[in-house]
């Protein structure tokens, strides 16, 4: 059974931020990012988003 826990916006967010101003470096900030829950969260956003234009 799938235990991951949902996106985090906020750690997401930050994850980016340390990509951006370089404090990471590129691998950890794709491990980090899918740790907290990229891809959920765009898949909730794809969905919400073909549900509001139908």
């Amino acid at each position: 059974m799938d235990q991951r826990p949902a996106p985090d916006p906020a750690k997401l967010l930050a994850d980016w931020m340390e990509w951006e101003t370089g404090e990471t470096p590129p691998g950890r900030v794709m491990s980090n990012l899918k740790t907290h829950g990229l891809r959920d969260l765009l898949e909730q956003l794809v969905a919400a988003s073909t549900s509001a234009d139908a």
